[in-house]
């Protein structure tokens, strides 16, 4: 006759829903949390289609006032050359996100835009997508 218990406790413990708690989490933290912006400054970027690149060594801000701002850092536009050649000076490959208000005239972008040409940075201009 077998007298053995019949129910017996597996030890084994299963993972799958800690993993699914785990993702869970991760997704709501990543939707969550605010997007994180290179400055603080308030543009209105014009609209068009396509997608702006995130890699960046500096960024060129203009208001709509005509102020430059180097990352973050206001500087006038005579200086503003040589801040950046300060900041690309060790980069492997330099770029530069230029963020101009809308309402700016073209010859002040064209302006940040020939800086760089002249000193062989990369420079792409940010948008808001449509």
């Amino acid at each position: 006759m077998n007298l053995r218990g019949r129910n017996k406790v597996s030890p084994e413990f299963s993972m799958s829903s800690m993993t699914d708690i785990v993702f869970l989490l991760l997704v709501f933290f990543l939707l969550t949390s605010p997007s994180i912006t290179p400055e603080a400054l308030d543009l209105i970027l014009p609209k068009a289609s396509g997608k702006s690149s995130n890699v960046q060594n500096a960024s060129v801000s203009i208001t709509k006032d005509g102020e430059f701002y180097v990352n973050a850092t206001a500087v006038d536009e005579a200086s503003m050359e040589q801040e950046l050649i300060t900041i690309m000076k060790d980069q492997e490959d330099p770029t530069i996100i230029l963020r101009a208000d809308g309402d700016v005239a073209m010859n002040r972008a064209v302006k940040v835009m020939d800086i760089a040409n002249r000193n062989k940075f990369k420079i792409i201009l940010a948008v808001k997508p449509e």
